[in-house]
């Protein structure tokens, strides 16, 4: 009988352990919420959430969710951003950026599952946030919620529309490095460490009986490092032991280990990696369920060392040994480690097909290019199509090979893949800390704002003198939030009430810092225009367009033509022919044009829209229209030397859609003032019978020369990529005839190939007409 009572015990001991664990949502990495609210539910529960309706993108529309075995929404009454946050969440973003009210992703059908949802942002599931119950709606689908989420993937979740919430207490959410030695806090990044796991408890650390180079591989990889390196373990243990001593003397020494500031506590105590895996959480895992801090006899937290890449190595002569790879790059992404995969074969750049590109594979191409194992391996040309030839398709790695031409692969035709299926990766990045250092105040939203930075023990904004774009960019950069839309010169019209002294100036940035402080600036502030209203300021923006000029019409169209002066009044007044054109004997004689036509495509995630606005915006009555940029485009012809020896002056004479890719709809025509800008998918054409779509070589002498178009040269408009906005063509002029071949995008080829562009054989392709 007191057996029979004893098991009983041990039942309800265990029902009660068992039932909460079962109903606790977890979608990573989120806190659970200090006081839930959580709503009766009858058992364990999958749920599932979607996004739907149109127009959309892939990370905003309607939200809709499955529960009991059918598709429902949610109604928009007491919505918030917060209730947005956890929705974003559960599909498997990083947080959200807006929500939307009354149906504007269009109507639902079926049931309004949850109505006057409240949540604080933080629950794991927003079935635990108050709201009148499951089914209990006063709702039509009129007002149905829609969210906005932020363009980036929870670590571990593949790009699938819906997203399963399975049911599991002890899944690993978050992983971390503490690192040993108290003044290896301080730097960064940090390479070793105790390796501990978040869980609702908080932080504990992992038994290393059985610990191995596969299991650290792994943690290396979500921190952002390539590879991993032994750890010297008798080191560790005489250093324990040593802080064990120091303890009890009362003695606090620098050798102290940090690790055991805190009392240890084992809350895994096996894993059993093969080394592949993206996330530790994807590992078999054994889970202490009895007194953890006793579960790991003879042994320590398991400590991990990992081996940097070469944008991240500490030393110099580290940095100048890790070098990175000559056939791989990453193009189109806001932050290092994530893009458009392009691989170099033979002598040409390259995009990759998306068929079956999954983690493995990117994993694979992450620490190649020296980051850690993938995030996410995205599809559909999501970070901008590529140029050029696709290389690769049908990638297929285990996931063990060193580079992502080991793995196997398909040989492609123009017929299997186009480049709106470019793969594109986002890796795990080394945590550097610099978001730390700035801020952004004054803005109407997060994305925008004055720039303030940390100097010494205080914050301050920075001097807008030669504060441009590519300043503008490395600071968007910085703070985690994409491309610079604008670099800001005067923020008067923000908010002032918390306006600080200036303390930096003379910013200038190649582009490619991931801080400021990695910048030129001055030593002591030197700021003739030190006003508040002139401090500098930024709006960023998740996505940015991407222009391209197609190099091949270039090479088919090009010409030279014998122009009378009395037809070149109006390109006289726009001032299109060269300085000499002024000495000629108007309206008798010619100038001789080279003459070419420009595509110019839209590649990018955002429309190209000019910088300023329609106010701004200049009329020129000769021919008719608004010039909404003073220089979209510079053409040069310049000696083999580089030295410039005639240029044409190209004003956006007016940016619009011409034409566009199938299903992309035209937005933007020049005609009766109308919106100019060239959208995604399209492309404007300035055919080579327009005014000023040339060159003025009236004045050149026979020889060979290239011919250079550089788009947007003045950085006026942000881009992801501003390493392909040149083109050149090599170039054979004899007096009377002109050769023209090679004509190429400025990063198209290899380092070598461009070296060696100007021996290609030409074609004869115009005569002067």
């Amino acid at each position: 009988m007191e057996l029979c009572q004893w098991w009983r015990h041990i039942v309800v001991f265990l029902i009660h352990a068992w039932i909460p664990s079962c109903f606790a949502q977890t979608t990573p990495p989120v806190r659970s919420s200090p006081t839930p609210t959580p709503q009766a539910v009858e058992g364990p529960e999958t749920l599932k959430f979607r996004l739907s309706g149109f127009p959309r993108k892939h990370n905003e529309g309607r939200i809709e969710v499955f529960y009991k075995g059918e598709w429902g929404t949610i109604c928009d009454d007491d919505f918030s951003l917060a209730n947005a946050h956890v929705l974003c969440r559960q599909l498997g973003f990083v947080s959200a950026t807006g929500w939307t009210h009354s149906a504007k992703y269009g109507k639902g059908t079926g049931k309004i599952w949850l109505d006057n949802v409240q949540c604080s942002g933080s629950e794991r599931s927003v079935s635990v946030c108050k709201s009148r119950g499951w089914g209990n709606s006063d709702c039509t689908h009129d007002e149905d919620a829609g969210v906005i989420c932020k363009d980036e993937r929870l670590p571990g979740y593949m790009d699938s529309n819906v997203i399963e919430v399975q049911v599991d207490e002890n899944k690993v959410e978050e992983v971390r490095l503490r690192p040993v030695f108290t003044i290896a806090t301080k730097r960064m990044p940090v390479t070793e460490g105790v390796v501990e796991v978040k869980n609702k408890e908080g932080w504990a650390q992992i038994c290393d009986n059985g610990w191995t180079p596969k299991n650290s591989r792994v943690v290396c990889g979500m921190m952002g490092f390539p590879h991993e390196k032994k750890v010297n373990k008798n080191f560790y243990k005489h250093l324990r032991k040593r802080s064990s001593e120091a303890k009890s003397k009362v003695k606090v020494t620098a050798a102290r280990l940090y690790a055991e500031r805190q009392k240890n506590h084992f809350l895994v105590h096996s894993v059993a990696c093969l080394g592949t895996e993206v996330h530790l959480a994807a590992c078999p895992l054994e889970f202490n369920y009895d007194n953890a801090t006793e579960s790991c006899p003879g042994g320590m937290p398991a400590v991990v060392s990992c081996v940097p890449g070469p944008l991240y190595a500490q030393s110099t002569a580290m940095r100048k040994k890790l070098k990175m790879p000559s056939t791989m790059r990453l193009k189109g992404g806001a932050k290092y480690g994530e893009g458009r995969v392009e691989v170099l074969k033979g002598s040409e750049w390259g995009t990759i097909c998306d068929d079956h590109w999954n983690l493995l594979s990117a994993s694979v191409l992450c620490r190649e290019l020296g980051f850690g194992s993938a995030k996410e391996a995205l599809t559909g040309a999501r970070m901008g199509q590529g140029l050029g030839p696709i290389h690769m398709n049908e990638v297929q790695c285990t996931g063990h090979e060193r580079s992502l031409w080991n793995c196997r692969y398909k040989n492609i035709t123009a017929e299997d893949c186009k480049h709106t299926e470019d793969a594109s990766v986002r890796c795990n990045v080394p945590y550097m800390g610099y978001e730390k250092t700035v801020r952004l105040s004054g803005g109407r939203s997060q994305y925008e704002g004055r720039v303030e930075v940390r100097v010494g023990q205080r914050w301050g904004s920075v001097c807008s003198e030669g504060w441009t774009t590519k300043e503008a960019m490395v600071a968007c950069r910085q703070l985690g939030l994409g491309f610079s839309m604008h670099a800001i010169t005067e923020t008067w019209y923000w908010d002032g009430s918390n306006v600080t002294e200036m303390v930096m100036s003379g910013v200038k940035c190649t582009g490619d810092e991931m801080s400021l402080s990695q910048c030129q600036h001055h030593r002591t502030v030197n700021c003739q225009k030190a006003a508040a209203r002139f401090s500098a300021g930024v709006i960023c923006s998740e996505t940015a367009s991407d222009l391209v000029l197609n190099a091949t019409l270039v090479q088919q169209t090009t010409y030279i033509e014998d122009r009378p002066l009395h037809m070149l009044y109006c390109a006289a007044e726009e001032d299109c022919l060269s300085k000499s054109a002024a000495k000629a004997n108007w309206p008798y004689g010619h100038r001789r044009l080279l003459r070419f036509s420009s595509q110019i495509h839209n590649i990018g995630r955002a429309d190209f829209r000019p910088k300023a606005g329609r106010h701004s915006w200049v009329w020129h009555a000769c021919h008719g229209h608004y010039h909404s940029m003073d220089i979209f485009t510079h053409y040069d012809l310049m000696s083999a030397n580089g030295t410039k020896v005639a240029e044409g002056h190209k004003a956006s004479f007016c940016l619009e859609d011409t034409d566009c890719d199938e299903g992309v709809s035209k937005r933007y025509e020049c005609a009766n003032f109308g919106e100019q800008g060239i959208t995604v998918g399209c492309w404007d054409l300035y055919r080579h019978d327009i005014d000023c779509q040339w060159i003025d070589i009236t004045d050149v002498k026979p020889g060979n020369y290239i011919l250079q178009v550089v788009i947007n040269p003045n950085f006026e408009v942000a881009e992801s990529d501003f390493t392909n906005n040149a083109m050149k063509c090599n170039c054979k002029y004899d007096g009377h005839r002109i050769w023209v071949h090679n004509c190429h995008i400025g990063d198209a080829f290899s380092e070598e190939a461009e070296k060696k562009f100007e021996k290609y054989p030409g074609q004869l392709n115009n005569q002067i007409s």
